[in-house]
């Protein structure tokens, strides 16, 4: 497992992430990723930041995963 994987900032992009790629997002997710945020430590900011500077591997992961966000 790589260092990055044992991020909490690394989780939550997954999440934020698959839950982009939902259609139509509900309050439930909404929900679920504030309590993830909170959980972790982290802010939506961090969040989006780390994101953006690790898009290509939160994608992989979604993909190794299965989970594609369909």
């Amino acid at each position: 497992m790589s260092k990055s994987r044992n991020n909490p900032l690394f989780g939550a992009a997954v999440v934020k992430a698959v839950l982009r790629k939902r259609s139509g997002e509900t309050t439930t997710a909404s929900t679920l990723y504030e309590g993830i945020l909170r959980d972790l430590g982290v802010t939506d900011a961090e969040v989006e930041q780390y994101l953006s500077e690790h898009e290509a591997e939160i994608e992989q992961a979604i993909k190794s995963h299965g989970r594609r966000g369909d």
